[in-house]
């Protein structure tokens, strides 16, 4: 079952598992489960998403029941008039706060302007040898995408030498393969944990948070974070 986090006539978010594609794509035919197809046979309704997790991307997914709030939804989602905030572990100690203003090419090779801030919650220094260091360094960090581009905090992270742990197109394959091996852990520490916007109908400013998954939890565990 999925973990419904906001539910009226018009819209209802999930908090979506690690590993889970939003629907069908044919760039991952190894798929049989979607969160499209799951939650419509959870709540008996028709549902269409309004925006995208990467499927390795946990945290807060939104649907609408009808069309007039789909619109609307994609319109804001569009428009950035939506607020969202992720939780994502990086490797290496983070700067305190940054603002990353770089743009990223589209499949077509245009560029877009992207804009991404964020600041560091926690770091962590853990007794385990990576490479010629004697310890690994890690920081939480919480990020708000300003612009909504394709991979832009996977893309962004790497940019400044700091990439997110288990992002295999984007990351550190040595770090990777590293969490592997220490924790048998290949899950991307990548999180949605907050999305405001203004309801569709009502214009209601809605405000959804999402708990972390437990591969997230284990690994802030391991790593002595606070929750």
């Amino acid at each position: 079952m999925l973990e419904i986090i906001y539910q009226d006539e018009n819209l209802i978010a999930i908090n979506k598992p690690h590993g889970l594609l939003v629907h069908q794509s044919s760039i991952a035919r190894d798929a049989t489960e979607f969160a499209l197809q799951l939650l419509r046979d959870q709540v008996g309704k028709h549902v269409s998403p309004v925006h995208r997790l990467d499927r390795k991307t946990s945290g807060i997914l939104l649907f609408a029941f009808d069309k007039p709030s789909e619109i609307a939804m994609h319109q804001q989602f569009m428009n950035t008039e939506t607020n969202k905030k992720y939780l994502a572990i990086l490797r290496g100690f983070a700067p305190d706060a940054m603002d990353i203003d770089y743009p990223l090419a589209k499949e077509n090779g245009t560029m877009q302007d992207a804009f991404t801030s964020f600041r560091t919650l926690q770091r962590a220094e853990v007794a385990v040898a990576f490479g010629k260091h004697p310890t690994s360094r890690y920081s939480l960090v919480e990020a708000t995408p300003k612009t909504g581009r394709m991979h832009q905090l996977r893309r962004h992270f790497s940019h400044i030498l700091h990439p997110i742990i288990g992002d295999r197109t984007h990351g550190c394959n040595k770090q990777n393969k590293f969490f592997k091996e220490q924790w048998d852990m290949t899950t991307m520490l990548l999180h949605a944990s907050e999305l405001a916007f203004d309801h569709p109908i009502t214009k209601e400013r809605i405000h959804l948070k999402a708990g972390l998954h437990d591969e997230f939890k284990r690994v802030i565990d391991f790593m002595k974070m606070e929750r």
